[in-house]
């Protein structure tokens, strides 16, 4: 791992050991404490068998397998080379109409901690970058409640491009763009994903339960030999819209899992 993954777990460790936090407003000022190991979540298959295949090391030429690491200094390269394949190719993104630019997604391409959310808004397809409305600005209050910054993290989401009226993706859609997100996942190789929302949680996990039953619950991505523990939590906009002390303990609590789970990597 990196200088720079090495500087984030210290500092998660540093957070852990503060017992207040000062001018973050979306996060109680008491601590939780982490909760109980989970059960296991059952897999109950959302996407396509087509998208599935795409999931191992021979899927398709030039791609990244599961089973390879780049070095640090590789990865963004790699990055920018899936970026213009991605904006060449997609199934999905090359044939919709409701988008005036791709957002593939930003931060430290050797990031021990990614986050997933599920498509980009109207504030990310003016500007081209992922989570810069006001669920950005909440997502950013979130990640320096934990003690790092934006530039620290590498953020991205299933879909590249804004889907009509902000709707959710729907399956078909998840089905043509998402290989290229399993992708990045592979280039980046983070220590924690944490996805952001149903979606997103639906998609990483391959289950149909919902985000309130899943939030807060240890699960694992996995892609090949390629395992990564998963924080399902709520989405910055579910925050904004249910802003209440029960929901912020919630996702403080989900943070703080993982920041103790980074600091033990």
């Amino acid at each position: 791992m990196s200088a720079d993954s090495g500087r984030l777990r210290r500092i998660a460790r540093q957070h852990l050991e503060t017992t207040a936090l000062l001018g973050v407003d979306f996060a109680p000022t008491r601590r939780e404490a982490p909760g109980p190991t989970p059960v296991a979540i059952p897999e109950i298959h959302t996407v396509s068998q087509g998208v599935q295949n795409l999931f191992v090391d021979d899927a398709a030429p030039g791609t990244v397998g599961a089973a390879a690491e780049l070095a640090a200094d590789k990865k963004p390269a790699a990055l920018e080379a899936l970026r213009a394949r991605h904006d060449a190719d997609c199934p999905h993104c090359t044939t919709a109409t409701s988008h005036t630019q791709t957002v593939f997604g930003e931060g430290n391409p050797d990031s021990a901690l990614m986050f997933v959310g599920e498509a980009p808004g109207q504030e990310e397809d003016r500007t081209g970058r992922p989570f810069v409305g006001r669920a950005g600005r909440k997502l950013d209050e979130m990640i320096t409640a934990m003690g790092m910054r934006r530039e620290d993290v590498y953020i991205a989401n299933i879909l590249k491009s804004r889907p009509p009226d902000n709707r959710a993706p729907l399956p078909p859609e998840v089905d043509s763009c998402a290989p290229f997100l399993a992708e990045q996942i592979r280039i980046i190789r983070p220590s924690v994903l944490v996805t952001l929302g149903n979606p997103a949680t639906k998609f990483i996990l391959r289950t149909n339960a919902g985000i309130t039953r899943l939030r807060g619950n240890w699960a694992t991505y996995t892609d090949g030999t390629l395992a990564i523990p998963v924080m399902p939590t709520f989405h910055p906009a579910y925050l904004l819209r249910n802003y209440t002390v029960d929901t912020r303990t919630r996702v403080w609590s989900d943070m703080q899992a993982v920041m103790a789970r980074l600091q033990a990597t």
